[in-house]
């Protein structure tokens, strides 16, 4: 228990320092909110007049402390154009959030799946495959893979459509729309994880109990689902859990080239407008969503770790 509250503490404790380091970067870009919001005709005295109101004339330790005593309370203040970043968020985080689970769901199955075949039949035609494609697709970036299925699905085979559309909801209007979007992020990170579950199962087969187990006449899936599978989730766990971060940071490019409608315009936006409290909001949500499912994978590895020597 101790241990997991320490774990928790240091986790915290990063968040807080990134959130700070935000603060710090977007100080250091060349102009700030106020003159992002008025223009380049604005005189210097509205300039001066604007960043009174927005609090820029304050030290930089001032502003990050006024902002985060505010959020740690679930307020995370206005934006430099005088919206709730409350309702912002609201209204985008759950399509990026869909956006992003769903690829998970699919990286984790595919991952799996071809994980499993890989190790279980490591001198197939499959195998033989899986190598050099799972390094391909790890070295393509999210928004090649997305611009590659645009081209392949949206112009070539009209199949799919390239560009989101909503509904009265702010959701896609249809299903298919999320498709693109989704393989843009899945298969990156499946190409990932599919290398770490194989390379998972193939130590976890080493093991001393694996062999007894097939000493002992057991068939191959058995051996492979109940021997060695147990021994290699805590690595497939945590493999998974860092692959949401990446999930989310692509989120915002793919969004961006499918006009889906999540947080990926609006984090433009707020660099551009040097907006720093929304920038720090979007960071302080995503990297919580994050720890909060990196705890899960620490937890799945406490259960797995249960009774061994």
């Amino acid at each position: 228990m101790i241990a997991v509250s320490g774990l928790v503490v240091r986790r915290v404790g990063l968040l807080v320092a990134l959130l700070a380091l935000v603060f710090v970067v977007v100080d250091l870009l060349p102009g700030n909110a106020a003159r992002a919001v008025l223009g380049r005709d604005a005189g210097p005295e509205r300039i001066a007049a604007k960043e009174r109101e927005l609090g820029l004339d304050r030290p930089l330790p001032v502003r990050f402390w006024n902002w985060f005593s505010g959020a740690a309370t679930g307020d995370f203040g206005t934006t430099a154009r005088g919206q709730s970043v409350n309702d912002l968020l609201a209204a985008k985080f759950p399509q990026t959030l869909l956006l992003a689970s769903i690829a998970l769901a699919v990286t984790v199955v595919v991952s799996l799946l071809l994980g499993l075949w890989w190790a279980a039949r490591p001198t197939s035609t499959a195998a033989r495959l899986l190598q050099p494609g799972s390094a391909f697709v790890i070295a393509v970036p999210e928004f090649v893979v997305a611009t590659l299925l645009v081209l392949v699905f949206s112009l070539w085979l009209d199949w799919l459509p390239a560009v989101t559309f909503t509904d009265r909801s702010g959701y896609p209007a249809s299903a298919e729309m999320l498709i693109l979007p989704v393989l843009a992020l899945a298969i990156p990170q499946a190409g990932w994880n599919v290398r770490v579950v194989r390379g998972a199962l193939a130590d976890a087969a080493s093991a001393p109990h694996v062999e007894s187990a097939v000493l002992n006449g057991l068939d191959e899936r058995t051996v492979l689902l109940r021997h060695v599978l147990p021994f290699a989730l805590p690595t497939i766990a945590a493999s998974f859990a860092t692959s949401v971060g990446t999930l989310f940071g692509g989120a915002l490019v793919v969004e961006t080239i499918f006009n889906y409608p999540g947080m990926g315009a609006m984090v433009a936006g707020s660099v551009s407008d040097r907006d720093t409290a929304l920038v720090a909001a979007v960071v302080a949500l995503t990297g919580t969503t994050i720890m909060c499912v990196l705890l899960m994978a620490d937890a799945v590895r406490a259960w797995s770790n249960r009774g061994r020597p």
